[in-house]
């Protein structure tokens, strides 16, 4: 099997990535990490604190250098932050990978980010500000995707199996060996959904 991540998950705040991720790594039998988490480990301050202590630019750089790591260190499920994707390198780095970009509608979006708490890019006029976020990266989504999972309307569960069944993989009977699917079994409509995660960018 080649190195790097098993999956990577990509897509907008509150598409249910850090959820959805969890429940793959434990289908999967691997572990589960997320880029956001990391940047909050190494600098021990929330996002949000980073935003308005150093500004946008900053976090970004602290993002690309985070998302270099866990993609060369990392072979089980990984959630890249929302606007991981603006990067040029990094896009680059995601060619070729198990990427799925997990997708939803701006009204799902508000029910599940609501009122944009903790989420510094969603601080006035939320639906508004996550619409135009979509424009700046659904193309971006698109581009570095294997497949896309819709969320709307959906459990996590549901679209932890359609992840699966999307990238070919099946549940491992021994936790250190993810299986392909085998490839006479159809592949199921690659549709899903998520809870919110913790903070996104």
């Amino acid at each position: 099997m080649s190195s790097g991540p098993l999956v990577v998950l990509v897509g907008p705040m509150g598409s249910g990535k850090s959820t959805v991720g969890t429940l793959l790594a434990e289908r999967l039998g691997v572990p589960y990490r997320d880029t956001d988490a990391d940047i909050v480990a190494a600098e021990g301050r929330e996002i949000s604190d980073i935003f308005i202590e150093d500004g946008e630019p900053r976090f970004r750089e602290l993002e690309r250098a985070a998302v270099r790591a866990a993609l060369a260190e990392h072979t089980g499920v990984l959630a890249l932050g929302g606007g991981a994707v603006l990067d040029d390198g990094t896009r680059a780095q995601l060619a070729g990978l198990p990427v799925v970009y997990l997708s939803m509608d701006v009204e799902e979006a508000v029910r599940r980010v609501g009122l944009g708490a903790a989420r510094p890019l969603l601080a006035v006029n939320p639906r508004r500000q996550w619409r135009e976020l979509m424009e700046a990266r659904r193309h971006l989504y698109t581009e570095v995707a294997r497949v896309t999972v819709a969320t709307d309307d959906r459990t996590p569960d549901e679209v932890a199996d359609a992840v699966l069944d999307a990238l070919g993989l099946t549940r491992s009977a021994d936790p250190s060996t993810p299986h392909p699917a085998d490839p006479s079994t159809p592949a199921a409509d690659p549709a899903g959904s998520g809870a919110p995660g913790q903070e996104d960018t």
